[in-house]
């Protein structure tokens, strides 16, 4: 991604809550390329939540500089998983860490479902991207 001058805040470098977009941005890129679209999940009644988040800052991004974000999935054993996001300059500077706790939501009874990598890998056509 390039960051863009729209992204700003008064100081000039990207705004901190773009960073969560950045994140947000490469699960659904991920969950497209593991065969999980949005309109997939719906149609099987789910979707992602997101329950808590946590970004650490350590590098600025300034307006033209091209960013590359990280996803990787923890699986444990009740209805949630971890994220960890870093976003890096092309350089290799790690510009922020992020980490995500997040749930797949049934979207009827509006309550995380159990078991979500199961899931998610039953639907997935590549559940391996999933860490699955």
């Amino acid at each position: 991604m390039t960051v863009r001058g729209y992204e700003l805040d008064t100081q000039g470098h990207l705004n901190q809550a773009v960073y969560a977009q950045y994140a947000e941005h490469a699960r659904w890129e991920l969950l497209r390329a593991a065969g999980l679209p949005q309109d997939k999940l719906i149609a099987d009644g789910i979707g992602p939540v997101l329950l808590e988040s946590n970004i650490k800052f350590l590098r600025e991004l300034l307006g033209g500089d091209e960013v590359t974000v990280s996803v990787e999935f923890h699986w444990g054993q009740g209805k949630t998983f971890t994220f960890r996001h870093e976003i890096r300059k092309l350089d290799g500077t790690l510009s922020a860490e992020m980490t995500a706790i997040s749930g797949i939501l049934d979207l009827t009874a509006r309550k995380l479902i159990a078991a979500p990598g199961a899931r998610l890998s039953a639907l997935a056509e590549r559940p391996d991207l999933l860490g699955l």
